[in-house]
């Protein structure tokens, strides 16, 4: 098994409009989506990121406020898992809630160093 990694962007516009109801909705689909993906032994961690963050830019590493100046830019969260190839990852990272607002799931392979 290869590990890949998930990085979560956007949805977030969408996600400020819905009501604590259809929140709590939502979230009960990311807990049942992680839950499986633990059970077949696919999911390695994954957490989400604060909206905080600094970026440190050039050969002085300038440290900017950031991380992005457009929010659909911003790295929201990822996961790790464990998937047999790209397609494989590919596929199991379609099955993820975060596109019903309109987010959108980055899929990198992992490299050993």
């Amino acid at each position: 098994m290869t590990k890949y990694m998930y990085l979560f962007r956007g949805g977030d516009a969408a996600r400020v409009a819905t009501s604590p109801e259809e929140m709590q909705v939502h979230m009960a689909k990311w807990k049942t989506w992680m839950g499986e993906l633990s059970e077949k032994n696919q999911l390695v961690d994954g957490l989400p990121l604060s909206g905080e963050g600094k970026q440190l830019v050039g050969n002085d590493a300038v440290v900017h406020d950031g991380p992005y100046a457009e929010g659909k830019e911003i790295v929201g969260g990822y996961l790790i898992v464990n998937a047999e190839s790209l397609t494989g990852a590919v596929e199991i990272a379609k099955g993820c809630p975060i596109f019903e607002h309109d987010g959108n799931v980055e899929v990198r392979e992992i490299m050993n160093m």
